[in-house]
């Protein structure tokens, strides 16, 4: 294993206990009235679940796209609330502030381990 790679899986599970926080925290924060707080919490276990595979021997490759695939659809689903802060810095005002909040946070996130999933599969196609 690459050290890319090592790094990448760490930081799979890292981003994925934040994740998990994120959602609580957010779900916490609505009155525990939005299911759909929980969303960052679910990406979350998935990160850590493909984390701790990748650091296994045999299934590095796996692994690695999972968590390339997981990452890139919590940016792309993520980036309503990256748009509603630009609407923000123009002057408008947010209708659900911590939906956007943990949007913005997860899409960040999200964005690192992208990141990193791109460098390890371009330094040894993940495996």
């Amino acid at each position: 294993m690459t050290e890319t790679d090592e790094t990448t899986f760490r930081t799979g599970i890292g981003t994925g206990i934040l994740l998990v926080a994120l959602g609580i925290s957010a779900y916490g924060l609505t009155g525990f009235e939005s299911a759909t707080a929980l969303i960052p919490a679910i990406f979350g276990v998935l990160f850590v679940a493909l984390g701790r595979l990748g650091l296994n021997v045999g299934r590095r490759r796996l692994a690695v796209y999972g968590l390339g695939l997981l990452a890139l659809l919590g940016v792309v689903g993520s980036i309503e609330g990256v748009i509603e802060i630009g609407a923000v810095i123009a002057g408008d005002s947010l209708d659900r502030p911590v939906a956007t909040a943990s949007q913005v946070a997860m899409a960040l996130l999200c964005a690192v381990v992208l990141v990193l999933v791109g460098r390890s599969v371009a330094e040894g196609d993940g495996s």
